[in-house]
């Protein structure tokens, strides 16, 4: 008769941390106990201190509010995770995993460090130009998706008593989109970018949005597989098989900030470069939708982005 199988006790010592904006409980898997503390510096380098010791500790994107734990983790020398909430969420549902309380959440994420811990890339403080830059350019995105919707009501008959207060807004939009990309023009000048974006620059397609863009949004570019890369960006088609049944691929997932930069520069490829206007218009040629053919002129763009990035990682080390 089979015998159920028997649970390995793993002997890693994780914290976990379920954030807030105000606190931040701890549970540490060792004692099995747990803590509340104010979410500020001082509070949690006097709570951190004592698990100095620990293996790892394991907390969620809450927000930004999870930026005075990682930054007192790695002062202290507390090897630290920032996990996907999708990931840990998808981890206690794996198990079972029901309660919702933040006591519960930072037992969960604790048991997570513990099964997962060996291949969980610790977090390290990003380069202050680059955290800027991605500052500046998701507000960008922000401010145009906002701007859009503006503009829509704006045009609607029904605006009339309003469309002077619509102007305005756009106005202002306007000019804080072009103080931003002034800023993040200058920000691109600083020796850690220029390199990078000097790079994606010489390649048809990719102008100063979305060379910008790129190197805000994707920090993975040059370090990770063509596959890898491509399915970040929402661009690889993943098969949908099952038995005998072999379903048609479709692309998704991937980082949504980045899709509709990609099928612009996607669009000026396909009508300016050398290389990929061809293979674009063979595609039409072969009866492909016009939308399935910048996909894949999409996917080759970030493909040979990565490569060349990952060239000039490999002849300037010290930029990594």
């Amino acid at each position: 008769m089979p015998q159920p199988a028997r649970q390995v006790e793993t002997q890693l010592a994780v914290l976990g941390l379920d954030i807030a904006k105000d606190t931040v409980v701890l549970y540490d898997t060792t004692s099995r106990r747990s803590l509340v503390v104010d979410n500020t510096r001082p509070a949690l380098r006097q709570a951190l201190a004592p698990f100095g010791e620990h293996d790892l500790a394991v907390c969620e994107v809450t927000g930004g509010y999870e930026r005075a734990v990682l930054d007192t983790a790695y002062a202290l020398g507390l090897p630290i995770h920032r996990a996907d909430p999708a990931k840990a969420k998808a981890f206690i549902t794996s198990h079972g995993g029901h309660a919702k309380t933040d006591k519960a959440d930072a037992r969960w994420l604790g048991r997570f460090g513990q099964e997962r811990g060996i291949g969980l890339p610790h977090w390290s403080p990003p380069d202050a130009d680059h955290e800027t830059l991605t500052i500046l350019v998701r507000h960008r995105q922000s401010l145009l998706k906002q701007r859009t919707q503006t503009k829509n009501r704006c045009s609607a008959p029904t605006s009339g008593p309003v469309r002077d207060m619509l102007k305005a807004m756009l106005a202002f939009m306007d000019g804080q989109i072009d103080a931003l990309d002034s800023r993040i023009e200058a920000l691109q000048a600083s020796p850690q970018l220029v390199p990078i974006t000097k790079v994606l620059r010489a390649i048809p397609g990719i102008g100063p949005v979305g060379a910008s863009t790129l190197v805000a949004l994707m920090p993975e570019l040059g370090h990770i597989t063509r596959r890898q890369i491509a399915s970040l960006a929402g661009l690889a088609p993943h098969p949908r098989d099952s038995g005998n049944h072999s379903a048609r691929r479709h692309t998704g997932g991937g980082r949504r900030e980045l899709k509709p930069v990609l099928f612009m520069m996607a669009l000026s490829a396909a009508r300016s470069c050398p290389k990929l206007k061809p293979f674009y218009d063979q595609l039409l040629a072969a009866g492909k939708p016009k939308r399935l053919a910048l996909t894949a002129v999409a996917r080759k763009l970030i493909v040979i982005a990565n490569a060349r990035i990952r060239d000039e990682y490999l002849k300037s080390p010290q930029l990594t």
